[in-house]
């Protein structure tokens, strides 16, 4: 009998035997790879229907985001872009209708992205089918499976914030 890599599959695709260990940083790894693939493809089909580069919907999404009012200063950082570039990002946003800027009213210095609620209900369309999958995953766990997908998640973003993404 052909093993699965014999067969041109990787021992744990669906099909080819006992589930991958929780352990198995391998399977992990490449599934993580393959979600990512997943959604950048969906997200650079709307950055291409609006005319938008992909860091455009990163600034986009960290302004959905975010616990409290977006600014320049913020979005900068958040994105380890220049001045510079946040601000053409910003200009495109604006100009394509997703954001738009508003000054503080006390300290007229301050300026707060805000995303423009018809744009937010477009984007909203767009990646439905997105969250639609989610649901539809969701739906082969239980409560306590998804609690601990969730913290695991969260552990791996706030793990993944530390790393630098500078040239090594």
């Amino acid at each position: 009998m052909a093993t699965a890599n014999q067969r041109g599959q990787h021992a744990h695709e669906p099909g080819t035997g006992p589930g991958p260990e929780a352990s198995d940083l391998q399977f992990l790894a490449v599934q993580l790879r393959r979600m990512n693939g997943e959604i950048n493809r969906v997200v650079h089909g709307f950055a291409g229907a609006h005319t938008l580069h992909a860091t455009d919907i990163q600034a986009l999404a960290a302004i959905l985001d975010a616990p409290e009012p977006m600014t320049p200063g913020r979005l900068r950082r958040h994105l380890g872009l220049t001045s510079g570039a946040v601000t053409a990002c910003v200009d495109r946003l604006e100009r394509a209708g997703h954001v738009r800027r508003v000054r503080e009213s006390a300290d007229r210095r301050v300026v707060h992205l805000h995303y423009v609620p018809e744009a937010r209900e477009a984007a909203r369309r767009y990646f439905r089918p997105l969250a639609d999958a989610a649901v539809a995953a969701r739906t082969h766990f239980d409560d306590s499976e998804l609690a601990v997908v969730a913290r695991f998640l969260a552990a791996l973003n706030e793990e993944l914030s530390h790393v630098a993404s500078d040239d090594r």
